[in-house]
């Protein structure tokens, strides 16, 4: 490990443990039966396993069981005024990977009504979180600058370490991930990326929309172009990766990329974790427990589409 890392490693684990302490005298309700909305997408061209219109990857499903919460599937096509009421029974957004247009599709329709409805939640100091993970961080991008400013990298299948930035020392997504962990992070090929399109650092300083909202944890290279791989809002409980940590525990095609080594599926948990100790902080509640039953993911099985499938099981919906 280079002096240089070794340094903002043992800086980031002083300021993290201080922040646990401060957090520690704060005394603050939580909510401990969060329920986490996951956007659903325009099912993938060629899918036979396809059945509706819609679907959601099984491993969103499980990454956010795993750490705590349960999941509503949000369908696209519905109208604002569902969506709206969707939002005040949910304590946070996920949105996932995939491969549709971020300025035309349902799905990019639909997670803008979201993004400004958490906006203007939390600015009202009602607290709720979105997470967006690889075409989520790439639609939270485009959403905050309101323009399309990805480029073209050579990251369809490679696992990379992260490249820390000195504004990791005050994040709150990696305020609880131990300190071997970190160092892993930066070490070790453990981050996937199965993404062609990225948020470039260039582009990212030549847009004050985006310099302003988002502060840049970590950054990776493909041997031509620096990219953005972590980042998160400023004044928002926003995150976003640009690498899949669900990859490592929850599917397995044999590609380059994948990676299922210890520290890989720890970081898909403590990743996982975190977010879903933001949402403990949302007081969203369903009117009564039979709607809450009926959203719930657990109405739906999920569709088993082979060893050789970039997605292992997928949740269809109409």
């Amino acid at each position: 490990m280079c002096r240089q890392t070794a340094a903002l490693l043992a800086v980031l684990t002083a300021c993290l443990c201080g922040q646990r302490l401060c957090a520690a005298a704060k005394i603050q309700q939580l909510n401990h039966r969060p329920v986490i909305g996951v956007l659903a997408q325009e099912n993938l061209p060629g899918d036979r396993f396809a059945r509706g219109s819609s679907y959601i990857p099984a491993s969103y499903v499980k990454y956010l069981e795993g750490a705590g919460a349960r999941v509503v599937p949000i369908r696209i096509n519905r109208t604002k005024e569902e969506y709206t009421n969707i939002f005040y029974t949910i304590n946070g957004l996920l949105l996932p990977g995939g491969d549709v247009d971020l300025q035309t599709s349902q799905f990019s329709r639909a997670a803008r009504i979201f993004y400004n409805l958490a906006l203007k939640a939390n600015d009202a100091g009602d607290y709720f979180p979105i997470w967006g993970t690889c075409q989520g961080f790439q639609q939270l991008s485009v959403l905050t600058a309101n323009k399309n400013l990805l480029t073209l990298t050579d990251t369809k299948a490679v696992a990379l370490p992260l490249t820390f930035l000195p504004a990791v020392q005050s994040s709150r997504m990696f305020r609880n991930f131990p300190s071997d962990l970190l160092q892993s992070l930066t070490e070790e090929n453990i981050t996937s990326n199965f993404h062609k399109w990225s948020l470039s650092l260039q582009n990212y300083s030549r847009n004050a929309k985006l310099k302003k909202f988002y502060k840049v944890l970590s950054t990776n290279n493909d041997g031509k172009k620096e990219f953005i791989s972590t980042m998160e809002a400023y004044r928002y409980p926003f995150y976003a990766v640009q690498w899949h940590p669900e990859k490592s525990t929850f599917e397995w095609i044999d590609k380059p990329g994948m990676v299922h080594s210890t520290s890989a599926v720890r970081a898909c948990f403590y990743t996982a974790s975190f977010f879903v100790s933001e949402a403990m902080r949302s007081q969203h509640h369903f009117p009564n427990p039979v709607e809450e039953e009926r959203a719930l993911i657990y109405n739906f099985s999920p569709i088993y589409r082979g060893p050789h499938a970039i997605f292992v099981q997928n949740y269809y919906f109409d």
